[in-house]
């Protein structure tokens, strides 16, 4: 398993799959942005039983990278506030297609900025 096979991976791909704590039998597709060889994602459906919130109880899970999977500890990042620029831009030109443009657009505003994660490959 090997971190920078699953960074390429995330840039490369619009969908990943992502399992948060051990509860959920299947995984979930979200967006997720690679920002300086890290790995963030934000909550769309600001749900009480989202992956968000179930990560802020329990920081393990997983994401799936094609048919590998890693393990991950989620975290909110403490430099959150400097790479909020970054990330949104990361959001904007990697879902910039018709359909998904109103998305990305969203996925910037406040109510979604709040909910970023990061995650860890555990190696």
């Amino acid at each position: 398993m090997n971190k920078e096979k699953a960074l390429d991976y995330i840039q490369n791909h619009t969908i990943i799959g992502i399992k948060a704590g051990h509860q959920r039998p299947e995984f979930l597709e979200i967006w997720m942005v690679v920002v300086q060889n890290r790995i963030f994602a934000r909550s769309w459906g600001l749900a009480e039983k989202s992956w968000y919130n179930t990560f802020l109880e329990d920081s393990t899970g997983e994401i799936q990278c094609g048919e590998t999977v890693y393990s991950i500890k989620a975290m909110i990042p403490e430099d959150v506030n400097d790479l909020t620029e970054e990330i949104n831009q990361a959001y904007l030109t990697k879902y910039n297609s018709d359909h998904n443009i109103q998305y990305s657009r969203g996925i910037i505003q406040e109510k979604h900025v709040v909910k970023t994660m990061e995650f860890i490959i555990l190696e």
